[in-house]
Formats: C-alpha cells, structure tokens, sequence
C-alpha cells in the first residue's frame, strides 16, 4: 500500500554519540523524502559530532571517530538539511521520543530555525508497539518477511522503516491511511516540547510531565514557585525544552500586563 500523502513526508534515522537528547550529538543521518506522487529522494551525511564517540556507541553503529574526522558538522548541513525537508511531515523509529527531540537540539545549537511544531509525526515503533511489540529488525521480518542485514545503518534502518510503515497499512484494516491520523495514533502525549518534558493536558493547557510538579500547570508553578524557571534553565533539559517554557513564561507575563 503506498501513502496516501497531503504533505511530502520525510522518514529519517539518526546514529549517535549516545542518548541523552540535551548532550549526545549525531555522527550520521540519513533522510529518505517520499513526494506526493510517490517519487523518492534521499540524502546520507556522515557528520563530525566534535566531541569523542564512546566505544560502547561505536560499537552498535560501527562510526569511528577516524570515520568523521573530516566529516562537515551538524551547522556546517543544517540549511541544506532544513531545507531538504522543508514543508514536510516527519516519519521515524522511536523518533518522537528520541530523534526528533535529539534533531531538534543540534538545529538550536547550529542557530537554524528549523520549525517542526506545525508537522504531523508518525512514530512507526509506537504502531508496531501497539500492534505486535517488537524491535525493527523483528518488524522487518514480520512484515517485510526480510532480513535486516545492516541493522543499526542510519540509511539501511531509514529504508526499512519507510517498507514497514507500507506493510503496517497493508496488514492492519483499522490503521487508516491518513498522515494526521497515524499521527496521532503513533502519539503517547500531545507534547508541548519535543522531549515530552511539557505535555497539554485535556483542556489544552501546558503541564509539567517529570517532578514534584508532574501533572501540574506550568503558569501555576511559576507563579507559586518562581526559581523553578531558573532550576530548570540551569538545569540538563533540552535546549527545545527550555525554549518553550521561556514562551509559555512570557506568555504569561504578556497576558498579565
């Protein structure tokens, strides 16, 4: 089954230093575009992440940092990289909870306006979770009924998670081919930030989704606990994270004055 596109959607993969979003960096991406008539383009870059790849990374990507030694750096492809998937949704395995956030972070950090708050994502781990809970090379062979021979290959785990999404539609009736409905199916929360550190809630209201404030609204903590604003900035959190809780603070401020 072939998507049913309103959008050209893009399906990436990242491999990294490691995985924490707010300090690990990409060593390779690779983005596969499928356009709304069905034609495809991708584009692969090896990246130097400028800092040391850990071997225990090394060992599951099989990056070197011999590999990127003369590789450009994440700011030296992000506009070409923006403008690669400009207008498009965004497709990936275990992405909302991990690429797009980690993405997101080295496009702050390259200063590139990257705006991915308007896109549709559809997580294909979320829907294979929910169908079958399995890991993408078992996905590949189940629906696929092929071998993931270069698991862990930022293009090779591209691909197969653009067949796998294909085969999911092909397999499940109830899965409807619609970008905005796998979309939401493919989604845990409705998160405010990338790293779902700041979710909204049934009324559309931002709330704290980690902490002592888990589940309470984030104007109402900064009103009755103004240093968390500072804890937080000072704090390990994603640039992404700490961008919209400034927004939602001068938001806030705006609405009073």
């Amino acid at each position: 089954m072939q998507l049913n596109l309103k959008n050209p959607i893009v399906f990436f993969d990242l491999e990294t230093t490691g995985i924490n979003i707010a300090s690990d960096r990409i060593v390779e991406i690779s983005v596969l575009k499928i356009n709304t008539d069905g034609t495809e383009e991708s584009k692969t870059f090896r990246i130097n992440p400028e800092m040391p790849i850990p071997k225990k990374a090394s060992d599951i990507h099989g990056i070197y940092d011999a590999d990127v030694a003369d590789a450009p750096t994440f700011k030296e492809v992000a506009r070409q990289l923006a403008a690669f998937m400009e207008g498009c949704d965004i497709a990936g395995y275990n992405s909302n909870k991990f690429d797009i956030p980690l993405l997101a972070e080295e496009f702050i950090r390259a200063e590139v306006d990257f705006d991915m708050t308007k896109r549709k994502f559809i997580d294909v781990q979320t829907i294979f979770h929910k169908m079958e809970k399995r890991t993408l090379e078992a996905a590949y062979q189940f629906y696929c009924e092929k071998n993931l021979d270069d698991a862990h290959s930022a293009e090779a785990d591209t691909r197969a998670t653009y067949e796998v999404l294909k085969a999911q539609l092909d397999r499940y009736k109830d899965l409807k081919n619609d970008i905005e409905w796998l979309s939401k199916f493919s989604a845990h929360n409705k998160n405010a930030d990338f790293a779902g550190r700041i979710i909204f809630n049934d009324k559309g209201e931002e709330v704290f989704n980690f902490g002592k404030y888990k589940g309470q609204k984030v104007t109402d903590v900064l009103e009755k606990d103004p240093g968390y604003y500072g804890w937080m900035m000072n704090g390990d959190f994603p640039l992404f994270t700490k961008k919209v809780l400034t927004n939602i603070k001068l938001r806030n401020a705006f609405n009073k004055g």
